[in-house]
């Protein structure tokens, strides 16, 4: 049995087929843990797993670009659009995150990725930071891991590095803010010495089609000790070699990320 840990069959690419792939997956012994990106994504994800005795989970929490900072941006009311934002309602993901086969709470943390000049940095990390802080608080109190969405600022040359290392910032929020449950990073892309400083905290590390691109990660790869990797797709996006990189993603193409992991450890 493989588990696909993080997934978006909840998302809107998979409205007419979801449940096809779902029983596809199952019927080939791949596991799916279905992750919500703000409240209708989240409670889509519980609808799934609420579908299925077994092998479909549910992970649930507000994705950092979704957290409401730019009212101008109000009128946007499609939940998947790059620019949605929404106020994090404790009470409401606290409803979802109690339910038996939500496993996890997530994808939550920082996202600098598209910072550029011109932007309020500080007041948006700050923003981000004191949600995040929030939903580490509602794991606690649910007694759940979290799953960790981190990404850093695009391109250095857009903005001052020092100012937009998501990483750095993250690390010392959970080190003064524990989680009591620890979890995962997901779709981890920093370096073999970020990994380890991650794993000293209890974190474990998720990698996903991204690893299959080039040999970038094979450093952080073989540093990092077998039981403290999980696999992913993050489908439909990120679709792995040998497929179409423009190919929809989806949970059964979890194989080729192992078979980069087995190839890079010497474990084919």
């Amino acid at each position: 049995m493989i588990i696909d840990s993080h997934a978006h069959v909840n998302f809107n690419a998979f409205k007419d087929d979801g449940d096809e792939i779902i029983k596809k997956c199952l019927d080939n012994n791949v596991w799916v843990v279905n992750v919500g990106a703000e409240i209708r994504t989240s409670a889509r994800a519980v609808e799934y797993a609420n579908r299925y005795e077994e092998g479909v989970y549910a992970i649930v929490g507000l994705y950092p670009l979704h957290i409401k900072i730019d009212d101008s941006l109000s009128d946007i009311t499609d939940n998947e659009d790059f620019n949605y934002q929404e106020e994090f309602i404790y009470e409401d993901y606290l409803d979802l995150a109690k339910n038996k086969k939500v496993v996890a709470i997530g994808e939550v943390g920082l996202d600098y990725h598209y910072f550029k000049e011109g932007d309020n940095v500080e007041s948006i990390k700050k923003r981000q930071a004191e949600i995040f802080i929030e939903i580490i608080r509602l794991a606690n109190e649910v007694d759940k891991p979290l799953s960790i969405h981190c990404r850093g600022v695009k391109s250095r040359k857009e903005l001052d590095h020092a100012r937009a290392d998501a990483y750095k910032d993250l690390l010392e929020i959970l080190k003064n803010n524990p989680v009591n449950k620890k979890g995962v990073l997901h779709s981890f892309v920093g370096s073999y010495k970020t990994a380890r400083e991650f794993r000293e905290l209890g974190f474990k590390l998720s990698f996903n089609g991204i690893i299959t691109y080039s040999e970038s990660y094979d450093k952080v790869l073989t540093d990092t000790p077998i039981e403290d990797i999980l696999v992913e797709t993050d489908c439909p996006y990120l679709t792995p070699r040998p497929l179409a990189r423009d190919e929809r993603n989806d949970p059964m193409n979890v194989k080729y990320v192992i078979e980069k992991i087995a190839k890079v450890k010497g474990m084919e």
